[in-house]
């Protein structure tokens, strides 16, 4: 492969955008096991947020999967393969990339009950600053001789 095509997939393997519109591919070859990984991610991803049981199998399969984009990539990136078989190679970096965002999006199941704690203490204290500006603060009332 010809030095300006290398640098044209490795540009194109890297760019920020690349995986917009891209598809999960439906199996790829990840560290020598085939992996259905559309189905795996649409399924991890069907439910919001990664269950306690499941937080360990996702976060080996990001760990795996990154290893393999870099294998990909550095085939690409030592001249290793044709032009023809670069271009291949990027469309899986591309696809691994694609399925990698659709992991990391995903939250911990006791990051969301933490959000929903820190969202309810918001709450409470907006209330009690509301209940206080007002002058509608119990204690606050009581003292100016006003209704509780």
């Amino acid at each position: 492969m010809k030095e300006f095509e290398r640098k044209q997939l490795l540009e194109r393997a890297n760019r920020e955008a690349a995986t917009i519109g891209a598809d999960i591919p439906d199996v790829i070859d990840v560290q020598g096991e085939e992996v259905e990984l559309r189905d795996f991610v649409f399924e991890i991803k069907r439910r919001d947020t990664v269950p306690e049981g499941e937080k360990e199998r996702v976060e080996t399969a990001k760990r795996n999967l990154r290893r393999e984009r870099l294998q990909r990539l550095q085939k690409i990136e030592d001249n290793e393969v044709s032009f023809e078989e670069g271009e291949k190679l990027v469309e899986s970096i591309i696809g691994i990339d694609r399925a990698l965002n659709a992991l990391e999006q995903l939250r911990p199941k006791d990051l969301e009950q933490e959000e929903k704690m820190q969202e309810a203490a918001d709450k409470k204290r907006w209330m009690n600053f509301l209940k206080q500006a007002l002058g509608r603060d119990d204690a606050s009332s009581k003292r100016r001789g006003g209704r509780p």
